[in-house]
């Protein structure tokens, strides 16, 4: 989609991304990071050579410069007005951007990941975006799962000191200088054929298993065991 008027067009495309992410390289960088459980990683990028990172919408800000160390990396965006904001900065990071979803070019989109899987991209993925319901995983991580044949890999990020926005999801920013934990969850393989009621039992499956890790990571921050191991 293109904007008429040649200086916004500027802004939208490229100021208004760079300076975003300029804000968010700035506060990422005074970030405290300890990755936990980063085996489960390591062992589903060797036997697979590719995993879909999976988060939250509500704490994808830690990762967002977190994870563009981890590429080769590509994101499926829809093809909205405002997937094309997300694609600049996508794209800005030097990620892969893979325009389409469930209601527009979904199919192109999942074959494009497919392929670049087998070339050694992996796929990040935001479970319960752009717009909820909080806490709910969408059909799609198990179908790019399922059409890859690489394991889901979930994410966890959790800061001991955060702001907290009135949005759908509270989404989460951490303060300058947090702590954050960035946590793997063992990687989940998604069988290429699942009929319709075993499909939704493993989405409901795998939501818990995210769930319960969120909440288990968030409550490190009560442990002064887990902070002095993790933050000597």
């Amino acid at each position: 989609m293109r904007i008429k008027d040649p200086i916004k067009d500027i802004c939208y495309r490229q100021l208004f991304p760079r300076a975003g992410l300029l804000l968010v390289k700035l506060i990422s960088r005074t970030y405290r990071y300890r990755l936990v459980d980063a085996e489960n990683e390591k062992r589903a990028l060797k036997d697979n050579g590719a995993a879909v990172y999976a988060s939250w919408h509500q704490r994808f800000f830690p990762g967002i410069t977190f994870f563009a160390t981890r590429k080769p990396i590509a994101i499926m965006i829809s093809q909205s007005r405002d997937g094309e904001m997300i694609a600049r900065v996508v794209d800005i990071l030097g990620w892969r951007s893979v325009r389409g979803s469930s209601s527009k070019g979904g199919i192109r989109a999942l074959k494009e990941l497919r392929s670049l899987t087998r070339e050694g991209y992996r796929v990040g993925h935001i479970v319960d975006g752009p717009q909820g319901p909080f806490g709910v995983i969408k059909p799609g991580l198990l179908t790019i799962a399922q059409f890859s044949g690489v394991p889901i890999l979930p994410v966890i990020t959790s800061a001991q000191r955060r702001w907290i926005f009135n949005s759908w999801d509270r989404f989460m920013v951490p303060k300058p200088f947090s702590r954050v934990f960035v946590r793997f969850g063992k990687p989940i393989f998604v069988p290429r054929r699942l009929n319709a009621d075993d499909f939704e039992t493993l989405r409901q499956d795998v939501e818990k298993q995210i769930k319960k890790l969120t909440i288990q990571t968030d409550n490190w921050w009560r442990s002064p065991e887990m902070i002095r191991r993790y933050f000597p």
